[in-house]
């Protein structure tokens, strides 16, 4: 992944994530949203959000992204998206609906 955001940080982000990891993503970042400035569903994108979950600071703009801040940040979107996976199976076995 940081090889990528290094060489093609325009690509899709479907390169290395799946439909439901972007949008656990977007979910998590809408509200940051004004502050990015990467291009929404990119690489870089999908890099600076994982590493924002990982604790990243953007006050700090001259540090690069560490694999650590990105490992801690790839550990809680796994347990984001097992969250929302669960959610959607507890809307459909129960016709109940969470508001």
């Amino acid at each position: 992944m940081t090889y990528l955001n290094r060489t093609q940080p325009d690509c899709t982000a479907e390169t290395i994530l799946t439909p439901l990891q972007i949008k656990v993503l977007a979910a998590e970042s809408s509200e940051n949203q004004r502050k990015i400035k990467h291009k929404f569903n990119t690489i870089a994108w999908a890099i600076y959000e994982i590493a924002r979950l990982g604790g990243y600071l953007e006050h700090r703009k001259n540090t690069p992204i560490g694999i650590t801040v990105l490992w801690r940040g790839w550990l809680e979107l796994i347990s984001l998206c097992r969250g929302w996976e669960l959610r959607e199976k507890l809307e459909k076995n129960t016709n109940f609906k969470l508001t």
